[in-house]
């Protein structure tokens, strides 16, 4: 398989499916048959600003999955949450709505974490528990390449943003905060 030319930033790629010992073990097992590649970083710059100024990728090209639980009476319901790394989830009105909570939040780190088998900053929507809904924004669900991550920080996936909307559970909406008007 060769590398595209198209892929962001100044990492060595590799196809994802040859380099399973970067990727945690659930992303590593969901990952089979996705066009994804894979890419060695330092992990203390696994954080996107951190990540995307070392790496020379741009925000617009980096999406971040985040973990939120609702609650409804003694129902919990965890999901995964992936937008654009230049935008913000609208947790509190778009994705509370559309997952009939009347409590929600970002799910605490330990709770992140054990629950989906991936460490803290490299969450990602491959190999999340198949239970969980999959929210990609609008705007991920269009883009070209995006870098996210891989269930470890010690790397990066880069996958296309209409593979990622045919993940098992995702659900494709309008997630984020709309920008402010620009004053005159």
């Amino acid at each position: 398989m060769t590398n595209p030319t198209d892929l962001p930033g100044n990492l060595d790629w590799k196809p994802a499916a040859q380099a399973i010992d970067l990727l945690a073990p659930a992303t590593a097992a969901a990952i089979t048959g996705l066009d994804a590649w894979v890419a060695p970083i330092d992990p203390d710059l696994a954080d996107t600003a951190a990540f995307c100024e070392a790496y020379d990728v741009t925000m617009a090209e980096s999406s971040n999955c985040v973990v939120v639980e609702g609650r409804r009476g003694e129902r919990t319901t965890r999901a995964a949450v992936m937008v654009l790394a230049t935008d913000r989830a609208d947790v509190n009105k778009a994705i509370k709505k559309h997952l009939d909570v009347r409590k929600i939040s970002f799910a605490a780190m330990e709770t992140a974490t054990s629950m989906s088998g991936m460490e803290y900053g490299g969450i990602t929507p491959i190999g999340l528990p198949a239970d969980w809904p999959i929210l990609v924004d609008d705007a991920v669900a269009a883009a070209g390449w995006l870098v996210i991550g891989s269930g470890i920080r010690g790397s990066k996936v880069a996958i296309r943003g209409t593979d990622l909307a045919k993940l098992p559970g995702v659900e494709v909406m309008a997630l984020t905060i709309p920008a402010p008007p620009v004053a005159d």
